[in-house]
């Protein structure tokens, strides 16, 4: 993880920065422009961990064989409300947006339909899935397993990933209510960025290689991620755990590095969809009503959605080399 200063990029410089560097390292056309919108979706929100820094990680695992850049990902209908995709080693972007137009008429139809998906590289910021669905009218509920980071107590080992869960419901007016949150106290690539420069990191986040609790992000990094909430927490991964594992995709516990080695990490999604409007009792607008009295009296609304676009991205200011360079050299 970088420890370089920021600088301030505009948008549409590190789009096509960002996109001259993927197609140079052979990712299809498709899957560049998915990966770098769902980087800048992620800035938008604040989740800079998973934003462009976050696709200098796509660029090694392309590197190191851990993704191929350029695979044509098979979609298939297993029942009426059923779709499964098979990345086949490629981004859970790709596999998504084949199957997309299909998975939003079949739960247009059928009132509510399912969406899994094995064999891919890790997922980014999952609320870039569910709120593409939301943005159609649908509410979408969603999970991914990475490899394993979190141990589920004190005293054990990684054993489940950091299973992230996502919901967004439609508001009126077009908005969105997302939420897109970890199982573990907190996501892996803060303990990463926090090591990386030298900060220590809260109690309860993270236990050392020997089963202790853990202060030193570093050590962290040797040992493994804990649950918000103690078991409470360690429930939502198992629950994560098993939604993702609908899909065939790998367990956590077994699943190879995302961020070393040569292997696909192959782990899985679970999506759901469903058409509220066929509930028939104004569900949208009732939710928007509901959310608005609470804000009202002083209750946070769930969710980190940002109105506008960043017009500037602040960027590292290494990563922000590295994408010129290999953007460059693709031009040539």
């Amino acid at each position: 993880m970088t420890t370089a200063p920021d600088v301030q990029v505009p948008r549409e410089e590190i789009a096509r920065l960002a996109l001259g560097a993927l197609r140079g390292s052979g990712a299809s056309e498709t899957t560049a422009a998915l990966l770098v919108d769902a980087a800048l979706f992620a800035e938008d929100r604040g989740m800079r961990g998973v934003g462009v820094a976050h696709l200098l990680d796509y660029l090694h695992a392309i590197d190191d064989g851990r993704l191929d850049p350029a695979a044509v990902p098979e979609v298939r209908r297993l029942a009426p409300g059923i779709l499964a995709c098979e990345a086949r080693g490629g981004t859970f972007h790709t596999g998504f947006d084949a199957a997309f137009d299909d998975l939003v008429a079949t739960a247009r139809s059928a009132g509510v339909a399912m969406f899994v998906q094995s064999g891919a590289f890790a997922g980014g910021q999952l609320g870039w899935f569910t709120e593409r669905l939301c943005a159609e009218g649908l509410v979408a509920l969603g999970a991914i397993n990475s490899n394993a980071f979190l141990a589920t107590a004190p005293g054990t080992g990684r054993v489940l990933g950091t299973n992230p869960l996502s919901y967004s419901f439609p508001r009126t007016g077009g908005q969105v209510l997302t939420v897109d949150q970890p199982s573990s106290a907190v996501a892996y690539v803060a303990v990463r960025e926090a090591a990386a420069k030298g900060q220590g990191i809260p109690e309860g986040w993270a236990i050392d290689a020997t089963g202790r609790p853990t202060t030193d992000a570093a050590a962290a990094l040797d040992g493994a991620l804990l649950p918000f909430g103690g078991y409470k927490g360690a429930n939502i991964a198992w629950m994560v755990e098993l939604l993702a594992g609908m899909s065939g995709g790998t367990w956590s516990i077994d699943a190879p590095a995302w961020d070393s080695g040569t292997e696909n990490p192959g782990v899985g999604m679970f999506l759901l969809a469903i058409d509220v409007d066929k509930l028939g009792n104004d569900f949208v607008g009732r939710t928007d009503a509901h959310v608005t009295r609470l804000g009202e009296q002083g209750v946070r609304t769930p969710g980190t959605a940002r109105e506008t676009p960043l017009a500037e991205i602040a960027v590292p200011s290494d990563v922000l080399d590295t994408l010129r360079t290999r953007a460059e050299a693709s031009a040539e």
